[in-house]
């Protein structure tokens, strides 16, 4: 299986078939059926299962860096004092120097790395950083299509929530572990049983407004830096393939030029060849005159 991904697309579906052959001869239909379902990645997908089998330490930080990016994040609504911006700039630095290497890899294959394809491999590349490890993740490596990045519903998972609220993975598939927040209990186990229980719903709104408006602003201002980024990266790619438009252009006609420097002096050396067995005639014309000559005074006198 992991032979088969780190092929080229081309060879992909002839490759994922006569696997499928193999394992269905040998009696194991199960397995032939999962490889005989396998879709043939799309060439973001396909770029990013290569970033994971030929640059494998780079991809990991990646993993790393988003895996401490979600602990600081929950740290954070929480309560606790965590540095994001520094975790978030590492974050994006190895996503930027992935990205980099995807571009070589399309160039490499012969893949034009367009604006839209390399969107979608960052695209990609948030999205598995986001979920990670976590149970029921996209399985790097082996990708068949792009992965989403998260939405705020992953980031508000994060938020504390109290002890009779559901887990995010029960609410729904954010696949982010949800926190528990502290219950308030009397201390002297007296009063109003009521009161003191709207009190302690009130204060659990207030708690889950306030974590609800501190995510919101995290995934504001990352989706702000991310736009940024991406602007940039863009305008960058699109600065590229214009100078490599050029230098395509001012290959080709160099090229055209050569082929006539070629072509001309091919005519030159026809021409020359021409000349100089032209040369040789008329020098041997020239010696046959002179031997006439000489002969003819000769029986003059």
């Amino acid at each position: 299986m992991d032979a088969l991904f780190k092929l080229t697309l081309p060879e992909f579906t002839a490759a994922r078939n006569a696997l499928a052959s193999r394992l269905q001869k040998a009696g194991d239909k199960e397995a032939a059926a999962t490889v005989k379902s396998l879709a043939k990645p799309p060439i973001s997908a396909w770029v990013v299962n290569q970033l994971y089998w030929r640059n494998r330490e780079t991809f990991d930080r990646l993993l790393t860096d988003g895996a401490r990016l979600r602990q600081a994040q929950a740290s954070q609504l929480a309560g606790h004092t965590t540095n994001l911006r520094e975790l978030l700039t590492t974050h994006r630095e190895t996503l930027t120097e992935l990205s980099r290497q995807a571009a070589t890899i399309l160039s490499q294959s012969g893949h034009q790395p367009s604006p839209d394809v390399m969107r979608r491999v960052t695209m990609t590349l948030e999205g598995l950083a986001a979920q990670g490890l976590l149970e029921g993740a996209p399985a790097a490596g082996r990708l068949t299509a792009d992965v989403d990045p998260p939405g705020f519903e992953t980031i508000s998972a994060l938020a504390p929530r109290p002890a009779g609220d559901k887990p995010a993975r029960e609410a729904g598939d954010s696949r982010v572990l949800a926190f528990r927040a502290n219950q308030r209990v009397p201390a002297n186990g007296k009063g109003n049983r009521k009161e003191l229980d709207n009190a302690d719903a009130k204060a659990r709104d207030a708690e889950r407004r306030k974590a609800a408006q501190a995510a919101l602003k995290a995934a504001e201002r990352a989706l702000t830096e991310a736009t940024r980024d991406a602007a940039t990266a863009e305008a960058a790619l699109k600065k590229a393939a214009a100078k490599l438009k050029d230098a395509e252009k001012e290959k080709k006609d160099l090229e055209a030029r050569l082929e006539k420097a070629v072509a001309a002096a091919d005519t030159a050396r026809q021409a020359a060849r021409k000349t100089a067995s032209e040369a040789a005639d008329a020098a041997q014309v020239v010696e046959d005159a002179e031997r006439a000559v000489d002969k003819a005074r000769q029986q003059l006198e």
